[in-house]
């Protein structure tokens, strides 16, 4: 009984929402963006949550961005699989306060259209850039967490500066003929 309303109420949550369209990382510093990519439920409760889990933190190398055709893009959460330059194999589900479960790239679970795409939207990352392909921290703690400006769910910022203002990240959503882009950016 308990598991049926809880699918209702998130089916109820469907009809006015929907998942956040595109996430498009573009990382123009001169450091690798390591980091966990994160969607989650902006209309409230903040669950369900939809976090990165194979790999649990996803590489895009330095100078990848939309002006070299190098940048993260997802449209959802399966076709990135076959879409995308850095393909996510899993996803972790989480849709209360317990531990959530992973879930395969292609899971009926977080098909375009059902119930968890339907109720997320890109929100957060939270990051480490290092000097380029190595383990070595980029200078100036430039690493953090970012969320989108609605979401209440995180108390982080929608932009970071370094310590000494050498690099930033920013995060924010654009809407365009109908599709929401989430950009993530990297300075």
């Amino acid at each position: 009984m308990k598991k049926l309303l809880t699918a209702v109420g998130l089916a109820a949550f469907s009809l006015g929402y929907s998942q956040g369209g595109t996430l498009i990382l573009n990382n123009y510093s001169q450091y690798d963006f390591v980091g966990f990519i994160i969607a989650n439920n902006l209309a409230g409760g903040c669950y369900p949550y939809i976090s990165s889990a194979n790999p649990d933190m996803v590489r895009v190398p330095a100078d990848s961005h939309m002006g070299n055709g190098n940048e993260l893009r997802y449209d959802n959460y399966r076709d990135q699989y076959t879409s995308s330059l850095y393909p996510m194999t899993s996803w972790n589900v989480t849709t209360s306060s317990a531990l959530g479960v992973s879930r395969a790239w292609n899971h009926p679970a977080i098909m375009p259209g059902g119930v968890l795409s339907n109720n997320t939207r890109w929100a957060t990352t939270k990051f480490v850039m290092y000097y380029p392909g190595t383990t070595t921290l980029a200078p100036d703690n430039f690493h953090g967490a970012i969320t989108i400006a609605a979401n209440s769910c995180y108390t982080a910022s929608d932009h970071l500066i370094s310590s000494t203002g050498n690099n930033s990240a920013e995060i924010f959503t654009l809407m365009s003929g109908g599709i929401n882009y989430t950009y993530i950016q990297l300075y």
